[in-house]
């Protein structure tokens, strides 16, 4: 018995510390700014049929964050939606390796005031890595807090480009 419980805390303590250095294998994605949105848009990306580190997008965002989708609905009226990290995963996830997704960056504006930061950052999608042409375009509103340790994703809001509203010139890159 004593045997027994011996080895199952020592198992509880293997995991434990596993569960930590995992944490902390990430601690290098969110040290900068930069860094924290290169991982942002990393971990979304990927070939169809490729599987998304989840852990890694939960880890980037404090909690009761949101994701904050916007555009017209059924009816032509502007509305947003707000979901959670957890709420992106699933009905976001599986369309996301089926189809295969790529978001990248394109340009950034950022506005800092002690440790909270605003970043509007434009983005092109395409289906694979290898795409000459986007099938869309928008603009993420990213607001980011630094605790001094490491920077977190508080809220994502973001609008998909049409032809109702272009994306200006000054969120696009300088040629």
């Amino acid at each position: 018995m004593k045997k027994r419980l011996a080895t199952s805390l020592l198992f509880l303590m293997f995991i434990s510390i596993s569960a930590q250095e995992q944490v902390h294998n990430y601690d290098d994605k969110v040290k900068t700014l930069n860094l924290t949105i290169e991982t942002l848009y990393a971990v979304i990306s990927g070939e169809k049929g490729e599987a998304r580190n989840w852990d890694l997008f939960r880890f980037l965002f404090k909690p009761d964050a949101k994701l904050i989708p916007t555009g017209k609905n059924k009816e032509g009226v502007y509305g947003l939606n707000y979901i959670s990290p957890e709420d992106y995963i699933e009905s976001s996830g599986t369309w996301l390796i089926e189809n295969g997704f790529f978001e990248k960056e394109i340009h950034r504006e950022v506005d800092t005031f002690g440790n909270i930061t605003q970043v509007f950052s434009t983005y092109e999608s395409y289906y694979s890595e290898s795409d000459d042409k986007p099938f869309m375009r928008g603009i993420n509103s990213i607001q980011l807090l630094n605790d001094g340790k490491r920077w977190w994703v508080v809220n994502i809001y973001w609008f998909q480009e049409t032809k109702e509203h272009p994306i200006p010139q000054n969120y696009l890159p300088k040629h």
